[in-house]
């Protein structure tokens, strides 16, 4: 199988590049040429291009000319989307419309997020893919908007919960602590510093997800997937963001003290998120990796990168 993917450089894009090689699938990408260019995996080829340019999206598809599409382009920030409406609307929803239109009958799996669920009663959770949908945020509001484009045009709709992971921007709140908490390592051990981690809201439980097994449902979704269907990749457990923070200073073996940061609060924060993934195993996706496995991939790429750093 050949599978397009954009936003290849992303955080999913370059486990999914590794996923479809070590099953023998041909791959290629797109990025976009002001950001970080797509590395590390050899045997992917790259094409130039944005969301929001039609043509070059088009050129893109039909010089790959791909069985498949994955994707995975697009800003995903929920705290940021507040500050950025109009830019979030068209890059997840007019670029959306344009990978639509450029794959011109390929089959095409849309990344969206289990955000656009909103605020669901404790008592109605794991969330199934036939609730109705009620965004809260700017974010959520654009993938719903992306979700009725794809499903009118066939496509399939990936709900993802939290997927976690090596890769992941450190604007996010696990590999914002993991960073942290490589530099507090660093800095006790050079500088004497008080070791202070900086938070936002920690009593939010989600559905964490390996990213291996996210780019493991994406293929075979892209593989299985019924036209216009909505699969959530969620495990159907819930955990605190506080415990994770727990799991992860246990890994790092690093004890800080733990305070709110207004900055890092955002206007809308669901408590719970947590999903029921039975349409996606009825496919044979099974996750393999578990959360705690995540957080030590997470704490090990950002104690490297903090050991690595000059004058350190």
């Amino acid at each position: 199988m050949h599978i397009l993917v954009t936003g290849i450089s992303g955080f999913v894009g370059p486990r999914l590049a590794r996923h479809l090689l070590a099953r023998g699938d041909r791959v290629s990408g797109t990025f976009l040429v002001d950001r970080p260019r797509f590395d590390g995996v050899e045997d992917v080829r790259l094409f130039e291009a944005d969301l929001l340019d039609a043509e070059g999206l088009k050129r893109a598809v039909e010089a790959a000319a791909p069985d498949a599409v994955v994707n995975l382009a697009g800003l995903s920030h929920v705290g940021d989307s507040w500050k950025r409406m109009g830019e979030y609307f068209r890059v997840n929803v007019l670029g959306t419309e344009n990978v639509l239109a450029a794959a011109g009958g390929i089959p095409v799996v849309v990344a969206s997020s289990a955000e656009v669920y909103g605020l669901v009663p404790e008592d109605e959770q794991p969330i199934v893919e036939e609730r109705r949908v009620d965004p809260r945020t700017p974010y959520a509001m654009t993938k719903a908007a992306a979700e009725r484009l794809a499903v009118a045009r066939g496509a399939v709709v990936a709900r993802a919960f939290n997927l976690i992971g090596p890769g992941q921007a450190p604007g996010f709140a696990l590999p914002s602590f993991a960073r942290q908490l490589a530099e507090i390592r660093q800095a006790i051990q050079h500088e004497g510093r008080e070791p202070v981690l900086r938070v936002g809201n920690l009593s939010a439980r989600r559905d964490f997800v390996h990213v291996d097994d996210g780019a493991a449902a994406f293929r075979l979704l892209a593989e299985k997937g019924e036209p216009g269907g909505i699969y959530n990749i969620a495990s159907g457990r819930a955990l605190s963001i506080a415990e994770a923070l727990e799991r992860l200073m246990a890994v790092s073996g690093v004890a800080a003290r733990v305070e709110e940061d207004p900055e890092r609060m955002r206007p809308v924060d669901l408590p719970l998120l947590v999903g029921d993934a039975g349409r996606l195993r009825a496919l044979g996706w099974q996750p393999g990796r578990s959360v705690d496995d995540a957080l030590a991939a997470l704490w090990n790429e950002w104690h490297e990168v903090s050991s690595s750093a000059p004058g350190v």
